[in-house]
């Protein structure tokens, strides 16, 4: 017989703003008409949790009795088709952490485990293929996955020990067809030249062969997001698809390069990239002379929140980070990929009489306010 205890908990329907906002994307978006009505539920399952403290969280952790309703064990679907929605392994469930915590402050003596899920109710008479579609609607496959209805006979995971992390013996000497065989196999986000790249470094500075780690780490850090591999990418070969915004968006484009070849006469270091899109239209502006009061500065500063994993500054949020970057060297930062580390001025610790300065003047020496993150790092930082 299962340990384990599950309650479905939901917003009663003048509260259910979720479920309505869902039915309407279904109808609308998804072009299904025949939905009759849709109903979410949190369904938290939950082990080593006692009777005491069950009936106390019932009432106070998983559900506020004004908004919602509760249902122990199971609920009546009424002809309805159903699917639930958990987490991925190894994704943070926070809604999960946060009633493990609170629940634990109900008995500091217990030691709870739970686990949330999200269970959709698909009111209507659809078929498969509709009730596929929706199911596609409301997974992520990045973070999320559907789950079986039945209740698991215990929530301890127990996991097997790992294997060493594998080395790539012979990278540094692969040749380049064998570096391309074993790069597809890998599936990374990086682009091959960076994969090169790695090897030239391997080979020549470590002296010695990669670990799995190490190349994942590497690819992760390069991923597309970074700036210096999406953003200062040249673009040189600029298409698109027939649609209904192709002509505005051509025309757009057009206007976008007449005005970098008007801007940049005379420059060959300057090239069309997204970077150059997102900011062209403040640099029109300023020449046309309509963003006179933009701060002028040979250095971009930065006040940021540091986490430190290192031996003996293992606190998070116990530093800030003051970073200058020189603009002239801005044209250093990578542009075919990850052939160097960005161009620091330098940086250093802000301490806190050094926050409490910047919270009580609220903007830099030029006259600029901080931005909403830095605020917010800095009251963080003030309060650790």
């Amino acid at each position: 017989m299962s340990n384990v205890r599950r309650v479905y908990v939901e917003k009663k329907p003048a509260f259910a703003v979720r479920a309505r906002e869902l039915e309407a994307e279904i109808r609308n978006y998804l072009g299904i008409s025949d939905v009759k009505g849709v109903r979410e539920l949190i369904r938290y399952d939950m082990e080593h949790v006692s009777e005491e403290t069950y009936r106390k969280a019932l009432v106070t952790v998983f559900s506020e009795p004004p908004v919602d309703d509760v249902y122990e064990e199971t609920f009546e679907l009424n002809g309805a088709r159903t699917f639930s929605v958990e987490f991925l392994p190894g994704q943070f469930d926070q809604r999960a952490d946060s009633a493990e915590q609170c629940v634990k402050l109900l008995n500091e003596n217990e030691e709870p485990l739970i686990r949330t899920a999200v269970t959709y109710v698909i009111e209507g008479e659809i078929s498969d293929t509709e009730f596929e579609a929706i199911k596609k609607h409301c997974i992520n496959p990045v973070d999320s996955r559907e789950t079986g209805l039945e209740k698991p006979q215990t929530l301890v995971q127990t996991f097997p020990e790992p294997e060493d992390v594998k080395i790539f013996d012979g990278f540094s000497a692969m040749s380049e067809a064998e570096l391309k065989e074993l790069y597809d196999s890998l599936g990374l986000a990086m682009t091959f030249k960076d994969f090169l790249h790695i090897q030239n470094y391997f080979k020549n500075e470590e002296k010695r062969d990669p670990s799995m780690t190490e190349i994942r780490v590497l690819d992760t850090y390069w991923s597309d997001h970074c700036r210096h591999t999406t953003f200062s990418t040249e673009l040189k070969d600029v298409s698109f698809d027939d649609g209904y915004y192709r002509a505005p968006m051509e025309e757009t484009y057009q206007d976008y390069l007449a005005t970098h070849k008007n801007l940049y006469a005379g420059r060959s270091d300057k090239f069309v990239c997204l970077m150059d899109i997102a900011l062209m239209a403040m640099k029109r502006l300023k020449k046309e002379g309509k963003l006179m009061d933009q701060e002028e500065s040979d250095e971009i500063k930065v006040v940021s929140p540091c986490v430190f994993s290192t031996p003996g500054m293992t606190d998070e949020g116990n530093a800030l980070v003051y970073i200058s970057i020189n603009r002239d060297e801005m044209p250093k930062m990578n542009h075919d990929g990850a052939e160097g580390s960005e161009v620091f001025e330098g940086f250093r610790l802000v301490s806190k009489e050094d926050a409490e300065e910047y919270l009580c003047k609220g903007r830099d020496e030029h006259g600029m306010y901080y931005p909403l993150f830095t605020w917010a790092a800095l009251m963080f930082f003030m309060g650790v």
